[in-house]
Order: C-alpha cells, then structure tokens, then sequence
C-alpha cells in the first residue's frame, strides 16, 4: 500500500526533485504550489503525509499547519515542516504548531526520504511494507499473505484467504490493536476518504474477515464494540490460550 505525500513547495525545481525522489521510493508524490491549491486538493484526497513549506506565498506553511490541525479530517494527517529557517526556536515554534518533524533547506534527498518514512511508520503503521505478527497470524504486505499458527507453534502455519479489501481490512487492525476504530475511520483508512459507501460496507467485510480467519480458530480476534465500532484484540487470544 503505497502511501501518498502531498509536497506543499512554491520553487519548483525544488518540488520536481522532491516528488522523484518520492517516486523513486514507491510513494505517490501529489504537488501543490501555494497552500490555497493545497486545501484545495486535501478537500478532494487526504494524504499520508504533508510536506509543507514554511515560506509559502499569500498564505504561509505555518497557517496551513494550523488549519489541517483545525479539521477533525485533517487534524491527524503527518506534517514535515521544510524550510531555510534553522533556528532552535523556529524549530520549536514549527513542531508547536503541529509539525511531525522539521527538514531544514538544503537537504540530503536520502535523509528527506528516510525521515518521510520514519514518520510514516510511527504515525500510520498500516502503510509499512514490514510484516506483522499479532494474536497468532503473521501478516506481509509485501507477498499480501496471511498465515496463522496452528496451536500456538511458529513452525506450524496455515495460510488464511483473504480478498483485496479484507487483506486492507486486516492489516490496518493489525498495526492497531486493542485500538477501536468507528466505521467512519475504518472508511477513510482503509476505503480512502474520497470513496463513497455506505457505513454498513465495513460490516458486510468484517464478517467476511471473520469468516476467512475461521478456519484458522482467530476469527475471534476481530470483536465488535457495541456503540463504537470494532478491533482486533490479541489479549483475549492471549488469556484463552
């Protein structure tokens, strides 16, 4: 799952070598040249992540923090603040705002990038190429394979189906856990939030997922929150086991 990295960069030279670099490392690279055409696009696609400019024209990189920091939508989307400032309180005053990290100009495209994905795998787990391993299934993102062990052994595995969307499904709760996610959230994370369906989709799945990991024994790790929405909850696994 390739995640999507909205530049928020006015010098273009320096945005066309930001989003070949993003491409380079399998990210979609989205530019946006003020942070008036970038409000724009995050009303029509939320990003991954915002790499935001400081010195934007009309309205500064700082503002734009502040708005995206504003919205429930937004609130939560991964911002790194790019700019020529390099003072320590610039610095502290970009992370107050709402900034995830602070990349000062100029910048090593390896270190830009390894920063990106540094944020990227604290703040939105379920993007990362790694393989998980939660409540007895093994998950990896690469192969889209799920394996569950058989009697708690690692070395005996069972291999669990999954469609496209149950596979999305499953990764998200597993970098997760004992987290609840309400079904709008479980739409906008795994659907994308410019996709239009109805709530109930995500119950019509979750029963689909619950139904794949049965033969395995786990589909008991996906619970229902009466009034909230659902999880995935390897303590329960855990103390049954």
């Amino acid at each position: 799952m390739s995640a999507t990295v909205l530049v928020v960069e006015d010098e273009l030279a320096i945005q066309a070598l930001i989003s070949y670099n993003l491409r380079n490392a399998g990210l979609v690279a989205l530019c946006a040249n003020s942070a008036e055409q970038a409000v724009s696009m995050v009303n029509n696609v939320l990003p991954d992540l915002v790499l935001l400019d400081w010195g934007l024209p009309n309205m500064s990189g700082i503002e734009f923090a502040r708005i995206l920091r504003r919205e429930t939508r937004t609130k939560s989307v991964p911002i790194i603040m790019l700019t020529a400032r390099d003072e320590e309180n610039d610095k502290i005053f970009g992370l107050e705002v709402g900034a995830d990290d602070y990349i000062t100009k100029p910048f090593s495209p390896r270190e830009l990038i390894a920063r990106i994905k540094a944020v990227l795998r604290r703040r939105l787990p379920e993007i990362s190429e790694e393989i998980i391993v939660a409540g007895g299934l093994k998950l990896d993102p690469i192969t889209h394979r799920v394996s569950a062990y058989v009697d708690g052994s690692l070395s005996k595995s069972i291999e669990v189906i999954l469609g496209p969307t149950e596979f999305r499904l499953l990764h998200f709760l597993m970098a997760h856990t004992e987290r609840v996610h309400s079904r709008t959230q479980l739409l906008d994370r795994v659907w994308g939030d410019h996709v239009f369906v109805e709530d109930r989709t995500v119950d019509v799945h979750i029963r689909r997922l619950r139904k794949a990991l049965e033969v395995s024994g786990k589909d008991s790790l996906v619970q229902t929150v009466r009034g909230a929405g659902y999880r995935l909850s390897v303590e329960s696994m855990e103390n049954a086991e």
